[in-house]
């Protein structure tokens, strides 16, 4: 088997609690590491909190990015989903980047601390946003994750600005505004009403993204705010992107896409179809976990994560 045929190869891993089946997959060395990873014994530091970072402002273009950085060793951005602050990500993952990379989460345009700016809200203005934060940070290469809304941003990034990222992780999202197997109808039926603020959206979403019983005090608090009007100008940044479907063929990272069996926002079929359009791409599929599968899971998402930047 030549390389090009190897890397045709679609590893897909479906991970229940506590154990894994691999299906398929060229890359051994991901395997064994994953293998040996003890998912049930990782424990989170008293004390670890982003709240005693601070935030600091750079210039971007048009607005100021609130961002906070922290850790040490080869950087990785963060990129928000859809009314996602800069302290969204789950302490447990945070902490554990933080022990060998340098972890960046900023605030999108419009959202927190983070300022409108005059230019329209866009994915590929975003992806534009994220590059140009880097460039003000003088980062020339990155890890990249992106979630949900973020994992549009990050592919955009990946086809216009390839030299700024080294691995990319795309968590629970789609490749197209439009193309792909749409949410639920209950899911669609919250985005679509207009007349929901942003915390009321926020509460509806949350009632259904999550299995029932959940317990929303494990949730990170965030100390940010979130205006009605972000809430709009995002949702509509999401219905009319055009999506990069056609396109994810040219990136050429490796390239990890993760999502929960019971994702009703981003269907898991779309992950499916993203990692099998990126060359050499790895699916990892989280059992019995929704759309926000990191809050549900940290411990499991914690690691999936750590093993692919380290493979």
């Amino acid at each position: 088997m030549n390389y090009m045929e190897c890397k045709a190869l679609l590893l897909i891993v479906t991970v229940a609690l506590y154990s894994t089946v691999i299906s398929t997959g060229y890359d051994f060395d991901f395997l064994h590491a994953f293998s040996q990873t003890d998912v049930s014994k990782s424990k989170l530091t008293d004390g670890f909190s982003i709240q005693d970072f601070k935030t600091q402002i750079v210039r971007v273009g048009d607005i100021d990015i609130a961002f906070k950085m922290f850790g040490k060793g080869e950087p990785i951005l963060l990129i928000n989903g859809f009314g996602n602050t800069l302290d969204h990500w789950h302490p447990l993952f945070l902490e554990k980047l933080a022990k060998n990379h340098t972890v960046i989460v900023f605030d999108n345009r419009g959202v927190g601390n983070t300022t409108f700016g005059e230019k329209k809200f866009t994915i590929k203005q975003f992806a534009r946003d994220t590059n140009e934060f880097l460039e003000a940070l003088n980062v020339t290469r990155a890890h990249v994750l992106g979630f949900s809304m973020g994992g549009r941003i990050a592919q955009e990034l990946a086809l216009s600005n390839p030299e700024k990222i080294d691995k990319l992780i795309i968590y629970a999202t789609a490749c197209s505004g439009t193309d792909q197997d749409p949410a639920t109808q209950e899911v669609l039926k919250i985005l679509s009403d207009k007349e929901l603020t942003a915390d009321k959206l926020r509460g509806k979403l949350r009632a259904i993204l999550y299995p029932e019983g959940f317990d929303f005090s494990t949730l990170p608090k965030s100390q940010e705010i979130i205006l009605d009007k972000t809430i709009l100008l995002q949702r509509e940044a999401i219905t009319e992107w055009p999506g990069v479907c056609n396109q994810l063929s040219d990136i050429d990272k490796d390239t990890l896409v993760i999502v929960g069996t019971e994702d009703n926002l981003a269907l898991p079929s779309n992950s499916l179809q993203i990692a099998t359009e990126i060359p050499g791409a790895w699916l990892v599929q989280v059992k019995n976990a929704g759309h926000p599968l990191e809050m549900q899971f940290p411990e499991i998402y914690s690691n999936i994560i750590l093993v692919f930047l380290a493979s």
